[in-house]
């Protein structure tokens, strides 16, 4: 008697990289007043006052450049360090915090330090205390976590008919903010100081570590990526979606290291583009208005392949464990 034979079922393709992308520009495309929300805070950055710590930040350079001089370091190097940390202590804006990662809003004038304007030169107010510094710090970043949460939801929104609400996406971003926050200062602050120690003893030691460094970081890459996803896509409470971006990047690494490596490539290369108008011409503007329509349009991207490969990955494993042989499709 012959045993039965399991019926082959044939399981739809994974998603696409070119289709996801399409999708995702199109949804901003036709909803276009989301891109507001990256624009305002470049212009913000732009126009608007700075927030700057120079004064706060000269005695510690001060005693910096004493010390290192002391330390037997070259005093023509000191003073050429102590040249370049003056210049960006000068023209640093504290309000560029409001650049929160990996939850946040794009900006591209967040790494960009302007000393003019086409409005001439920007407003300073300077911060004159180290507590105030302190907690201006804490209160952008909150800003930031929540204007990113928004952002993110409303962006979520335009691919999911059932997103969850802005508050509820508010508070999962500030949740997962303060994980992601945690997780960075213990472990950076660790290999920091590793890092010194071995720059200390051997400066190729430290290029060494550094590269081996870099190496490993790769690998974080994908799953760091699509870690925030869950919140806006499936509803799911900061950890859950934290780990669930791991999951994903642990069945479907070799596709989604490639979706992940061409978003990147799109929107470093036509950051270049919209770098090039200068910062004191209305030009910029420009720049910004094409900034601000592509990398939102890339994370919508981003939330379309998260969905489609999140509900074919379920089917798969619901099929496996059933014992059910699939067959692709082509």
């Amino acid at each position: 008697m012959q045993a039965p034979r399991l019926e082959v079922q044939a399981i739809p393709p994974p998603p696409g990289i070119i289709g996801s992308l399409r999708a995702g520009f199109d949804a901003i495309a036709g909803n276009i007043a989301v891109i507001l929300i990256p624009l305002g805070l470049d212009v913000l950055l732009w126009l608007g006052p700075r927030l700057n710590i120079d004064r706060l930040a000269q005695p510690f350079l001060q005693q910096w450049g004493t010390l290192a001089t002391s330390s037997g370091v070259q005093p023509d190097a000191v003073q050429a360090q102590l040249l370049t940390y003056q210049q960006f202590f000068s023209e640093f804006n504290l309000l560029a915090v409001l650049r929160t990662f990996p939850i946040g809003v794009f900006s591209l004038m967040s790494g960009r330090l302007p000393a003019t304007t086409p409005l001439g030169a920007p407003a300073v107010l300077e911060v004159n205390s180290v507590f105030n510094l302190l907690g201006l710090l804490l209160l952008l970043t909150i800003v930031g976590w929540m204007l990113g949460g928004f952002y993110f939801r409303w962006v979520a929104a335009l691919v999911v008919s059932d997103a969850p609400g802005a508050g509820q996406a508010v508070v999962q971003t500030l949740l997962y903010s303060t994980i992601w926050s945690v997780l960075t200062w213990t472990l950076g602050m660790p290999l920091f100081v590793v890092l010194y120690v071995l720059f200390t003893i051997n400066n190729l030691v430290g290029e060494a570590a550094v590269l081996i460094l870099a190496f490993l970081s790769l690998w974080l890459i994908v799953p760091v990526f699509f870690s925030p996803h869950g919140i806006f896509i499936r509803k799911q409470n900061a950890l859950a979606s934290f780990l669930g971006g791991f999951q994903l990047t642990r069945f479907t690494l070799p596709a989604t290291s490639l979706f992940v490596l061409t978003v990147v490539l799109i929107g470093i290369g036509m950051n270049v583009l919209w770098s090039f108008p200068a910062v004191d011409s209305w030009l910029a503007l420009v720049g910004f208005l094409g900034h601000a329509f592509i990398t939102t349009a890339l994370l919508a991207s981003s939330f379309v392949y998260y969905h489609d490969m999140t509900a074919w990955l379920q089917t798969v494993l619901s099929r496996l464990r059933a014992g059910i042989p699939a067959q692709h499709t082509q």
